[in-house]
């Protein structure tokens, strides 16, 4: 039988989801087929509305060999699991003669899990088990949130939170999920035959496809237990997320109050001279903490150094002593001494981590003003364990619609660990960068302006000639306004002050769910949504209700951020530009995401406002509009107005 074409696949895949073929598509899935075939790796920028997914999906179904799909958001998992993948199985198999079966799999907390929800979570401050459900009062969210979960329990086939509809709150589900560190094991549980995250995992070997998420990714490489099922292809979708995912999964923090959680969970397990000593170690580390001031420590200080030295060695006694002390007070004592060990092995490994004090790690205090001090500690830099772990013994595609900063892909390359792309050395992996473009035709559909005028925006304080080109802008634009805000204290300020100054309704971020703020922002044109990060990348309005982004100034890292500032020292002192490598990139890359944002559909028009003059007067203002999708510039305020008011009144016309 003659092997099917790639375009007949793409084709037939295309169009049982109702889309049509684009150029830039077609060379994906060729570029695709064309690493996998090499076992090579390949960079792909693939603008919105390229049709992505089934840019490398189809490539891979047709390969045959075993796939993981690692994305960064929810939203694309699922759209991957019930539509993409349904659909192109059904699509290809008359060419296929087979339809590869996919699975979905995730973190072991994401799973419910039967034993804490049937036998109770271990309490720390009593005898036996807590009853969540009992000590919850009925009428309250949390007991609501609880009897909820119990009777989907009975229900669902998956177990997977994603999958209850409306969600609950962290608090509820932590009393009926356990973390990987915190489980008995199946062969130990009694609900081991029936576990929902044990399914997953067993769904997933068989699968010929798996998608899972950036973090579950980033445990499968750092932690060596293989999480993840053997296979031959990775695909990173939403790539310029994983450096920042996989930071996440690698930094450790210790907490007074998760010490003391720590001890109450050990004491019944261990003789009292032991459980003592780590008491002594927690109030000594508490202490330490009370005087602590926010910043990195560039040495730890002698003080702390005491403090976590005595946490890291009584911690270890007492993992040594858990093991061997049986106390017949303690009912299903497998949960409690495995929680009690999971939480006392986190404290051990953090403590040990800071005292041995490796120069690739980076050590800060924070503060918050609810929760006190916390103490972290990260990676200076992934990109080592990156090209150790995830360019070895498969073929990678990394793709976004954000990949290129400042024109070319070497710097996302080089901060995951790749040399230059065209340069070869004995051990560095071979990649190639590919942009097969967008689309859409961005000059026509938008304007990138630049409000050159305004003052360079200080780090505090308001901005009155900003606020006044955030109403004219608005008021021009007839609302339709999505306003992307470095901070939330910037973007409370400029919602409280156009809401006495403006009729359009002004959404602001955190008044309510992210998806119900969504929802009513597409719902009327007049209205605007200001906000933050989440907003930046995760807003999908394709339209009129969206036809003018404003970012109030170039999102660089603060200067006090204690690991972006020591990665940009490193570059330094290694004789590079810190500023362009760090700052400069990590701004260019929420910049491309924020103006991603206005054009999500050919028919799309409207403009990015930057009120920022830097973007036009700075010498790395040219790397930064370099990264920008190809909009119309201008720094012509009245020009800019005009045209929001003719894409206004055009839309008006249009009854939109």
């Amino acid at each position: 039988m003659t092997k099917p074409s790639l375009p007949d696949l793409l084709h037939a895949a295309v169009s049982a989801v109702g889309g049509t073929e684009r150029p830039g598509q077609v060379a994906m899935a060729e570029a695709v087929a064309e690493a996998i075939d090499e076992n090579s790796h390949r960079l792909i920028q693939a603008g919105t509305g390229t049709g992505k997914s089934l840019g490398y999906l189809v490539p891979a179904l047709a390969h045959g060999e075993r796939v993981v799909v690692a994305t960064a958001t929810l939203a694309l998992q699922r759209q991957l699991v019930e539509r993409d993948l349904p659909r192109t199985v059904e699509a290809l198999h008359p060419q296929l003669r087979r339809r590869p079966q996919f699975a979905m799999l995730k973190g072991r907390s994401n799973y419910l899990c039967l034993h804490r929800l049937h036998e109770g979570a271990p309490q720390d401050e009593e005898e036996g088990l807590f009853d969540q459900f009992e000590a919850a009062a009925p009428s309250s969210k949390l007991g609501k949130d609880l009897l909820r979960l119990r009777d989907w329990a009975d229900e669902t086939e998956t177990g997977d939170r994603d999958d209850l509809t409306p969600g609950v709150s962290d608090k509820a589900w932590q009393q009926i999920s356990v973390s990987s560190s915190e489980c008995l094991g199946a062969t130990k549980c009694a609900y081991g035959a029936e576990c929902f995250a044990e399914a997953a995992r067993e769904r997933a070997k068989l699968a010929d496809v798996v998608v899972t998420n950036h973090a579950l990714l980033a445990i499968d490489a750092i932690q060596g237990a293989p999480v993840l099922p053997q296979h031959e292809v990775l695909i990173v979708d939403e790539a310029h997320e994983l450096v920042s995912r996989v930071t996440g999964v690698a930094t450790g923090e210790l907490t007074p109050g998760q010490v003391n959680r720590a001890v109450k969970r050990a004491a019944k397990l261990v003789d009292e001279k032991t459980a003592d000593a780590l008491q002594t170690a927690s109030e000594s580390f508490e202490r330490v903490m009370e005087l602590a001031l926010p910043g990195r420590l560039e040495t730890v200080p002698e003080d702390l150094g005491y403090a976590l030295m005595s946490l890291r060695d009584s911690a270890r006694n007492v993992i040594s002593a858990i093991g061997n002390t049986r106390d017949k007070s303690v009912q299903d004592e497998d949960a409690v001494r495995k929680q009690a060990l999971a939480a006392v092995e986190s404290i051990h490994g953090v403590a040990e981590r800071i005292v041995l004090g490796s120069e690739y790690d980076v050590v800060w205090y924070e503060r918050h003003d609810r929760f006190g001090a916390t103490l972290r500690v990260a990676p200076l830099s992934v990109s080592g364990l990156l090209r150790e772990k995830l360019f070895e013994d498969r073929s990678v595609v990394l793709t976004s619609a954000t990949l290129k900063l400042g024109g070319d892909f070497n710097g996302v390359a080089a901060s995951m660990g790749l040399s230059p792309e065209g340069v070869e050395g004995d051990d560095a992996p071979v990649w190639r960068g590919l942009d097969v473009g967008s689309p859409f035709d961005y000059p026509k559909q938008g304007i990138l302006y630049v409000a050159k005028h305004l003052a360079t925006p200080g780090r505090e304080g308001t901005r009155g000639d900003m606020m006044d080109e955030l109403a004219e802008l608005i008021e021009a634009a007839g609302g339709r306004t999505l306003g992307l805000f470095s901070s939330m204290r910037g973007a409370k300020a400029a919602a409280e002050e156009l809401r006495e100054r403006l009729d359009h309704p002004i959404l602001l971020q955190g008044e309510e769910t992210l998806g119900e703020l969504i929802k009513a922002f597409a719902s009327d044109p007049k209205t605007c949504l200001f906000g933050t990060l989440s907003l930046w990348q995760g807003v999908d309005v394709p339209g009129p209700s969206c036809q003018l982004v404003i970012m109030d100034r170039i999102p660089f890292p603060r200067p006090d951020d204690p690991l972006m500032s020591a990665r940009q020292k490193s570059v330094e002192e290694r004789g590079g530009n810190g500023f362009m490598a760090v700052a400069a990139t990590h701004a260019a890359l929420l910049m491309a995401q924020g103006a991603g944002r206005l054009v999500r559909a050919t028919g799309d028009k409207g403009v990015v406002a930057v009120l920022d003059p830097r973007l036009a007067t700075a010498r790395y203002g040219s790397f930064l509009r370099a990264t920008l999708p190809d909009f119309w510039y201008t720094t012509d305020r009245n020009q800019v107005r005009r045209s929001l008011a003719a894409i206004d009144a055009t839309a008006q016309a249009d009854g939109k």
